[in-house]
């Protein structure tokens, strides 16, 4: 007797899967692994000889300093945001909530400039900090806002569906037993908030380790101090240095993909442990 064939529940599972599984190759497998073959021409010697060098080494330092930082502050007050657009209501709340998605939107390069002018010696916010001793333009903290700026709504979308799909009543429920303010937001809202902010964070980081655009016009991109990596890998391609610059790219990739793969698992220890 002949086995009857099992109908998959959706249909054409197998070209769906042999289509997503070639798109990918193409988009995403077949350029990385261009990118270790030209990696995989120099020498080892060569290779760490690119990557250890202190331009270099300066630029991972504030690339990734600068990324953490940012997501850092991402998430606290990409947070506050997402809860005030969910929980009150006031005049102009659409527009806001409109406002949040403007980075996505507008080309880095506006971006950058828009910073730069903005922060700079004569610019409406930087002629006030300047006096102060806060110089932002051109400096690693012009990096940092740049990344602020644009990992913000990252941080903001996670969260917001979250929120809402917590009820008032729950606060009100244990206002009901007696819990004051902070007890309700550590024991009931930020566990329930927490896994999205640490992918919010994820999202942010990843973003602004990759970031080129609205960085370099406020960056000052001065070697040792205010270069970033994505600029010096731009330099070497520049120069006609293709193994140099996918050798940064490499380091740079490995670093990502180790940091995001311990972020994910600190989200998947965090769900387990609230569930």
């Amino acid at each position: 007797m002949k086995p009857t064939r099992k109908n998959n529940v959706l249909p054409g599972f197998g070209l769906t899967l042999g289509y997503t599984i070639f798109y990918l190759s193409i988009i995403v497998l077949i350029p990385l692994t261009a990118l270790l073959f030209k990696t995989a021409t120099l020498t080892w010697a060569d290779f760490v000889a690119t990557v250890t060098s202190p331009r270099v080494t300066a630029s991972f330092r504030l690339t990734f300093g600068a990324a953490i930082g940012a997501a850092f502050v991402n998430a606290f007050w990409g947070t506050l945001v997402a809860w005030v657009l969910v929980r009150y209501r006031f005049p102009g709340r659409k527009l806001v909530d409109s406002l949040v998605d403007l980075p996505f939107a507008l080309p880095t390069a506006v971006a950058g400039i828009t910073l730069a002018t903005v922060y700079s010696a004569n610019g409406w916010l930087g002629k006030y900090l300047e006096p102060l001793g806060v110089k932002v333009a051109f400096t690693p903290l012009g990096i940092m806002v740049a990344m602020v700026f644009i990992g913000l709504p990252f941080v903001v979308r996670t969260v917001q569906p979250v929120l809402e799909e917590l009820e008032p009543e729950i606060e009100e429920a244990a206002a009901c037993l007696g819990a004051n303010r902070w007890q309700t937001i550590a024991r009931i809202l930020l566990p329930a908030v927490t896994p999205a902010i640490i992918t919010g964070f994820a999202l942010a980081f990843a973003r602004g380790v990759g970031e080129y655009g609205s960085i370099i016009f406020i960056a000052g991109n001065m070697p040792m101090k205010s270069e970033i990596t994505p600029l010096l890998i731009i330099t070497k391609l520049e120069q006609y240095d293709y193994a140099g610059a996918t050798a940064i790219a490499t380091v740079m990739l490995a670093i990502s993909f180790l940091m995001l793969l311990v972020i994910n698992l600190l989200q998947k220890w965090t769900r387990r442990y609230t569930a």
